[in-house]
């Protein structure tokens, strides 16, 4: 498994938010307000030449804005390769409560200096500037914090900012995300629950006619993996990229790694699905949970790698990852 991660350039970060105000409501998807507030604010603060990418990126979004508060989140996602995601909690906090979320930049873009230079004073100005832009009756903009920011080397997070203070002793690297995960065929696990909503239709689809999930979305393990397969093209070098460029830089052994997992997967049967509609609010299509006969154990570890880096469409508000139990 190692050989196969070895390309993937990740640096994880935890953020930890603190609620400075006696009440702060979230939105349903705080990962899309993020994603609008801080590109916000990172277009404003580049020089004009740098923000042109950025006010492009954002463009989607006056499509969809009335009155300042969006009424559907847009296909859209910063002019880097970046995830935003939330960690399952609740919508409304008293001060002193935690808010905590992970800023995932991928490929070319995981450079500890965009997030130190770029997003970092932009993630400052938003924690203490309120704006009329994002009017909000009790809402997180202007009203925390940032107690606490984290870089994560293998299972562990190593702090970055602590009470308010940046450690410039420490740069996180593209590749310690990775250091003392084993990603080792050694557990079992039957049921898939969804952490956040998924889409893996191939152009990103907001059909939702029915009640009941059609029986061709519905995840199977070789979807899964096909589509990790597709989101490992964001890693090798050069842009527009296809799934079968993945499969032409692995070698033989790796290829048959994962070929073999590929022809397990399909023994595999789903057994039980509990699949429902993602809120309106939210991008993405379904969220629920699944359960497999067994999940084969040569499976696994490319899972787990899927839950790391997000699968399928609008990964860049959290969506498409899981957890094996």
């Amino acid at each position: 498994m190692w050989p196969f991660i070895s390309p993937i350039n990740l640096i994880r970060y935890l953020l930890v938010w603190q609620v400075n105000g006696p009440l702060v409501w979230l939105p349903s998807c705080l990962a899309a307000e993020i994603s609008l507030v801080l590109g916000t604010t990172i277009a404003e603060r580049l020089p004009t030449r740098e923000a042109a990418a950025w006010r492009k990126a954002l463009a989607p979004w006056d499509e969809v804005q009335g009155k300042g508060k969006p009424k559907t989140v847009p296909q859209a996602s910063w002019p880097v390769e970046a995830v935003l995601f939330v960690y399952p909690g609740k919508r409304s906090y008293g001060e002193g409560e935690l808010i905590l979320w992970e800023l995932k930049l991928l490929g070319q873009s995981a450079d500890h200096g965009l997030f130190l230079e770029v997003i970092l004073p932009a993630m400052e100005a938003a924690a203490t500037t309120t704006d009329p832009r994002w009017p909000r009756q009790s809402g997180l903009w202007g009203h925390f914090d940032i107690t606490g920011v984290y870089a994560a080397r293998g299972n562990h997070w190593e702090p970055l900012v602590q009470e308010g203070k940046l450690d410039l002793r420490h740069s996180p690297t593209p590749v310690q995300w990775a250091e003392g995960l084993t990603f080792q065929a050694d557990r079992v696990g039957k049921r898939l629950t969804w952490l956040t909503p998924f889409d893996l239709s191939p152009a990103g689809s907001r059909r939702r006619s029915g009640k009941r999930i059609p029986a061709g979305e519905v995840p199977t393990l070789p979807r899964l993996l096909e589509s990790l397969i597709a989101r490992m093209t964001i890693f090798l070098p050069g842009k527009r990229h296809t799934p079968d460029d993945v499969w032409n830089s692995l070698s033989a052994e790796e290829r048959a790694s994962l070929q073999a997992a590929l022809e397990q997967a399909a023994q595999a049967p789903l057994r039980e699905r509990d699949l429902r509609h993602a809120p309106k609010e939210w991008p993405g299509l379904w969220i629920g949970r699944q359960t497999f006969a067994a999940i084969p154990s040569s499976v696994i570890p490319y899972l787990e790698l899927a839950s790391i880096l997000h699968v399928g469409n609008q990964t860049h508000y959290g969506c498409g990852t899981f957890v094996i139990t």
